[in-house]
């Protein structure tokens, strides 16, 4: 039984009600822009993305249980179970497009697919949930207000919960073996939205309590002295100190993996955005300069898949790093002086206008149905390299959506 009736009433909530629904991560601000035009190039690629969208979810439709994850080197279809860490992304896609497009069979597909990860609202196996709930689930909420799906974000919310060790003061990303007694990674600050987003629906003080801490801890220990963050730190579980630290997917411990800054950019602006607290405004603030600063960071904005690498300027680019720093900078520039703002505005410009060109935006019916091409997953493992993310879409038209509205003001 799907826990999630998305059945809607097309009556029960007006096209400008659907567009400005209650703020959070996966439709920030998503207001209507009725009576407002976007610049044409946006409009372009959001239906862009609409066709192949559909394209892919014609072929999902036919895999009862699965969803999207990627394509393999000969360029079949890759998917994956409802309990792989990407597996709300795709869903999120359509429920994103079915909110600016209004298009009904984007709707009745969101609904199917965000349906299958019904029973991962009670995994406490993972610190994925919020991707993989908030994603789906969040945005279906957003746009149908049932009751079933903030249930499903409320019980996800306390699995997640249950990863918390009060000593560390942080949430367990895998479970420990050999040295990885309790390890933490920095795509955690992703998961906190979650829990945000359910103290304020239960007035629950635990939530809040974990994405704060687990904020805090992250904040003193991830982080080196010019801002950049490794990727895992491991801690001691019966006293809460740091056992070491690494960047599983970097090429190197002491490198700046690419997506693993734009993870944490977005999580502390987010963080700031749901707690008021300067202290995480002014990280992703300083997290922002390493990235703007950086002196390898392309003229086109579109980062290195790590800054560090030794292969550089030859080595693979992703896209999926930078549709998340795309839309951390857009919704950061609102909490920024004016110049600081029109620099990251521009930046996530310049990202966006690179991202929706035929270099990195697919033609219609290829890539597997997949939006975006040239991201890297895991160099290391030599996974995912130079193929599309359905995480990169995902950030790609949250962040298309944001600037949508931005630039309508």
């Amino acid at each position: 039984m799907r826990i999630c009736r998305l059945g809607i009433n097309k009556n029960r909530l007006s096209r400008i009600a659907r567009f400005c629904a209650p703020v959070w991560g996966a439709a920030l601000l998503l207001c209507s822009c009725a009576g407002r035009v976007a610049p044409a190039w946006v409009e372009e690629a959001l239906a862009q993305a609409e066709a192949q969208s559909l394209v892919m979810a014609r072929t999902i439709e036919q895999m009862p249980g699965q969803l999207p994850r990627s394509l393999s080197p000969e360029g079949e279809l890759v998917t994956s179970g409802s309990d792989w860490w990407c597996s709300g992304f795709y869903p999120g896609v359509l429920w994103l497009l079915y909110g600016d497009r209004g298009n009904d069979e984007l709707k009745r597909y969101a609904a199917e697919f965000t349906g299958r990860l019904h029973d991962e609202q009670y995994n406490t196996t993972t610190h994925d949930l919020g991707f993989m709930l908030f994603c789906s689930y969040g945005n279906a909420y957003l746009q149908t207000h049932e009751d079933s799906c903030r249930t499903a974000l409320i019980n996800g919310a306390r699995s997640l919960a249950t990863r918390f060790n009060p000593t560390v003061g942080c949430i367990q990303s895998w479970e420990g073996w050999d040295e990885w007694r309790f390890p933490v990674i920095i795509d955690n600050m992703m998961n906190l939205e979650m829990l945000m987003w359910a103290y304020k629906q239960t007035g629950d003080t635990l939530f809040r309590h974990v994405a704060v801490t687990h904020a805090d801890k992250t904040m003193r220990c991830h982080f080196r002295s010019d801002y950049s963050s490794y990727h895992v730190v491991s801690y001691s579980p019966e006293t809460g100190e740091v056992d070491f630290r690494r960047t599983n997917q970097g090429c190197a411990d002491e490198s700046a993996w690419a997506r693993g800054q734009a993870w944490a950019l977005y999580g502390y602006t987010m963080m700031y955005r749901e707690t008021g607290y300067t202290r995480y405004l002014e990280q992703a603030h300083h997290i922002a300069r390493f990235l703007l600063d950086h002196p390898r960071l392309p003229e086109d904005k579109i980062p290195y898949w790590d800054f560090d690498s030794p292969s550089i300027p030859d080595d693979f680019r992703d896209s999926s790093s930078a549709a998340v720093m795309a839309s951390a900078l857009l919704e950061l520039s609102r909490y920024s002086d004016t110049g600081t703002a029109e620099e990251y505005y521009a930046v996530a410009e310049r990202q966006l206008r690179t991202l929706a060109s035929p270099e990195y935006t697919a033609e219609y019916g290829t890539n597997g149905g997949f939006i975006l091409k040239h991201g890297v997953g895991n160099v290391p493992q030599d996974s995912e390299i130079d193929a599309p993310l359905s995480y990169g879409d995902y950030y790609y038209i949250e962040a298309l959506l944001r600037y949508k509205h931005y630039s309508a003001k």
